[in-house]
Order: C-alpha cells, then structure tokens, then sequence
C-alpha cells in the first residue's frame, strides 16, 4: 500500500488488488476526539459517490463500512501539476459539475485543486467527496452550494487560462455567495486548522 495523505481525520491509501488499483480511505487511524467526525465525513463520501455511481469523471464506490471506504482509482495529475491551459478542459469540467449536480451532489470542495484530475486523455475527473452535500429536493442550501462548486472552477480558469473567461463567469467570480462568505469568516479558520495539525 502507498499512502497518499494522512491527517488528524485517518489516513488515504493507494493499492491494489487483482490488477485494480483503488484507493483506501481509513478512518481507523483517526484521532479519537476526530474519529465521529472522521466516521461522518466518510459516510458522506460514500453517499455522494453512490449516487453519482457511473458518472464519467467520478471515482466508483468500491466498498464501504465502519472503519472506511474503497473507490476507484482515477489515473490522472492533480490540477497544480497539470496546469491545464485548454478551454476545452474547462468547458467539459463545466459540463461535469453540472452533472454533479443534476444528481444532486454539490461537492463542496472544489477550491482545492488537488480535488481536480487532468486524465491522460486531458479529460477532468473529480476526486474527494468527504464534504459534499447530497440532496433529492435541491433547496436554497444546495444551489448556493452548487454555484459555488461552479465559481471555484472559474477561478482554476482564471488561473490557468485566464484569457477564454468570458464577461459573464468574471461576474461570477467577482460575487460568492453568502454561504461562502459566511464559511470562510467562521468554519474555515477552524477547519484549517484542525487538518493542518
């Protein structure tokens, strides 16, 4: 097994078995005062991926009980390695978390961009689901989440191929939601605080 990340919420893995390779989310190794928390955001992901099951672009539930979950391996480089610069990454990255959406998974996440794959085939995949926000009804809470996952792609545009935005995705970026704003003045600081120790 190789590790890919360990933090105060378990450890993620890398292995395989019968030829297929397939990442190992551990909750086990959890912090005990974390380890409900932990438990929690893994059945989140579990839930997300569930529903998401058979999407091009998103990792296949494998398997999932008390300690973790199994998914899929996606071949692929993080967005900061890649450096996409092709409108076309990003209009069918548009069309993915759209998607996501359709089945009602806000991912939540999507500023980070190790959350983002670039394929060999310079297709976009999206990884990571522990924060999502699975929803059948769609409200208030979902859209504004749902918008957001859709303004953090625009700044990974922004980033990287700032010269194909057009005037209404700057208007877009130039506004986050009150959620987004709220988060970043209360839950984040905590939240980074908590996974950087």
């Amino acid at each position: 097994m190789q590790p890919l990340k360990s933090d105060l919420f378990g450890t993620v893995w890398r292995d395989q078995e019968r030829g297929r390779q397939f990442v190992l989310r551990d909750t086990s190794a959890a912090r005990w005062w974390l380890a409900w928390l932990a438990r929690r955001l893994c059945r989140r992901e579990a839930r997300a991926l569930a529903r998401l099951d058979g999407l091009p672009g998103t990792p296949r539930l494998l398997a999932d009980d008390a300690r973790g979950l199994r998914r899929e391996w996606i071949e692929g480089r993080p967005m900061q390695v890649a450096r996409p610069r092709n409108a076309d990454y990003y209009r069918a990255a548009r069309r993915l978390v759209a998607a996501l959406h359709r089945r009602g998974v806000a991912h939540n996440d999507l500023a980070k961009e190790t959350n983002w794959l670039v394929t060999p085939t310079g297709q976009p995949a999206i990884v990571d689901f522990q924060l999502a926000l699975v929803s059948r009804r769609r409200g208030r809470l979902f859209r504004s989440l749902a918008r957001e996952d859709l303004r953090h792609l625009l700044k990974h545009k922004r980033s990287y191929c700032p010269e194909r935005l057009t005037a209404r995705e700057r208007r877009i970026l130039a506004r986050p939601a009150p959620v987004s704003r709220l988060w970043m003045a209360t839950g984040k600081p905590v939240y980074t605080f908590i996974t950087r120790r």
